[in-house]
């Protein structure tokens, strides 16, 4: 019952998001934006800029696309989920959600990027593969910030002051995890830096499993 009730939830919030094509294609038009004002300022740049400009739009594609999965929920459907499911299916179902919309404008921005700011990566699967984890990393950050944001009354501020002490350590970690696939030659310790990651993203589910529950009730 639960994974039915899981993947219905899943497959609402993909077709919410079909429906409402102007929203989607609001996030794909911003990320066309910012890709094309950073090769605008920046030109081809070398490979380790190119990779830190690749991270910090990734981070501003996050904010945009996957922080709102709670916020736009009105609350007085929050109180008609609460008598139906369970609070721990519902943040799973948020965050599977976030992870495969995540996927999605990261695989834009990545062609995006190889089209205007060149192509540097030595070892494309590999960054591909870094890239994404590193969607799935701050899909779940994220989606968790903004359930706390959305019970605190809708106070996205609040998403914003929390995000950041968590969201600049991953995003170093992602940097120096690419470079691994960037550079011309093999560079032992990627898979530590890897293993760190996930267990940080397991992490944020483990707590987030615990901690919603008591905001769901509030």
């Amino acid at each position: 019952m639960a994974t039915k009730q899981l993947l219905s939830l899943v497959q609402k919030d993909l077709l919410i998001e079909w429906r409402q094509k102007h929203t989607l294609f609001g996030v794909m038009l911003y990320v066309g934006a910012t890709v094309f004002v950073v090769y605008l300022m920046s030109g081809q740049p070398e490979a380790k800029i190119w990779n830190a400009l690749f991270w910090l739009s990734q981070l501003f594609v996050a904010v945009n696309s996957v922080a709102k999965s709670f916020l736009q929920e009105h609350p007085n459907r929050f109180r008609y989920y609460y008598t139906v499911i369970k609070p721990s299916t519902f943040l799973l179902a948020k965050m599977i959600y976030s992870i495969i919309l995540m996927l999605i404008m990261s695989l834009v921005s990545l062609f995006l990027f190889s089209i205007l700011l060149g192509w540097p990566v030595i070892q494309t699967i590999l960054f591909i593969l870094i890239c994404s984890v590193g969607s799935i990393s701050l899909s779940t950050i994220f989606t968790f910030l903004s359930a706390i944001a959305a019970r605190a009354q809708q106070n996205a501020a609040l998403m914003a002051i929390l995000g950041f002490p968590i969201v600049a350590p991953v995003l170093m970690m992602l940097s120096n995890l690419a470079l691994k696939a960037i550079a011309p030659v093999y560079q032992p310790g990627w898979w530590t830096l890897a293993l760190s990651l996930l267990l940080l993203d397991g992490l944020v589910i483990v707590l987030g499993l615990i901690l919603f529950p008591f905001l769901w009730q509030e």
